[in-house]
């Protein structure tokens, strides 16, 4: 078990696409015993109501594509346990739904969960291994290996590998990084202007319409137009919360 992390770093670093970095991943991963892979990434852990957001990115390899509708349409994400446990810890952890199992995720499972056991049992995914990744901006992502349809291999084979998997997953998120930034296709964030990002970015800093103007070379009303499309947007009540929404979701980078 293992793999050559340096040649690995030199690829996702080459790699142009996120799609490509994934699929450089899964190969890699490959070398761990794993043969399933789930990447969520999300530009922020909570949003302003305390609710945990759900990811702006989800990539699957050789999971059913059906879970994207469970995880997003039915809120499975918000259910599942693992999740849970990774908002809490930086370290790789081994999971198993199997109830007799003396798993991190144990303490969260419960009739709320049990859809969330139900899917992951169905399709062989009940076991494995999720590395959570928490960036200093505050952005959030996991990566998780499973092998299919054998529950045991979390706990028997894969924790002996959770430092180098742990590794992997860290160098594939600083390699994705730029691209994830820099992607304003990311489903379900506002879409702000250049403009209407500028504006903001002044607005956090306490300068009124009529400084921003100044600072910008533009008049007063277009400011104010910019900064109250944004409000929509982000559907703010004012542009203090507009511009501390928009700098907790990533849009100011």
């Amino acid at each position: 078990m293992g793999a050559d992390i340096g040649l690995i770093e030199q690829q996702l670093n080459a790699a142009t696409t996120l799609g490509a970095q994934v699929d450089l991943l899964f190969e890699a991963m490959h070398d761990f015993g794993f043969d399933a892979l789930i990447y969520d990434y999300t530009p922020a852990r909570f949003d302003l109501d305390g609710t945990q957001m759900m990811p702006s990115v989800l990539e699957l390899r050789n999971v059913d594509e059906t879970m994207r509708d469970y995880w997003f349409g039915q809120g499975y994400f918000r259910l599942d346990p693992v999740q849970k446990v990774a908002l809490g810890t930086t370290r790789p952890f081994v999971w198993n739904y199997d109830a007799r199992a003396e798993t991190l995720i144990r303490a969260f499972m419960n009739e709320d969960s049990a859809p969330v056991a139900d899917f992951l049992a169905e399709r062989g995914m009940s076991a494995g291994v999720t590395v959570p990744v928490h960036m200093p901006g505050g952005d959030y992502a996991t990566v998780t290996g499973i092998r299919c349809g054998d529950g045991r291999f979390a706990e028997r084979e894969a924790k002996h590998c959770l430092g180098e998997f742990g590794l992997l997953a860290h160098l594939f998120q600083h390699a994705a990084a730029c691209g994830l930034r820099e992607d304003r296709r990311l489903d379900g964030l506002p879409r702000l202007t250049a403009r209407e990002r500028e504006c903001l970015r002044h607005a956090a800093e306490g300068l009124s319409a009529k400084e921003i103007s100044r600072a910008l070379g533009r008049s007063v009303p277009t400011v104010v137009m910019h900064l109250n499309a944004a409000m929509r947007k982000l559907q703010a009540k004012n542009r203090t919360q507009a511009a501390v929404r928009a700098a907790r979701l990533r849009l100011l980078d």
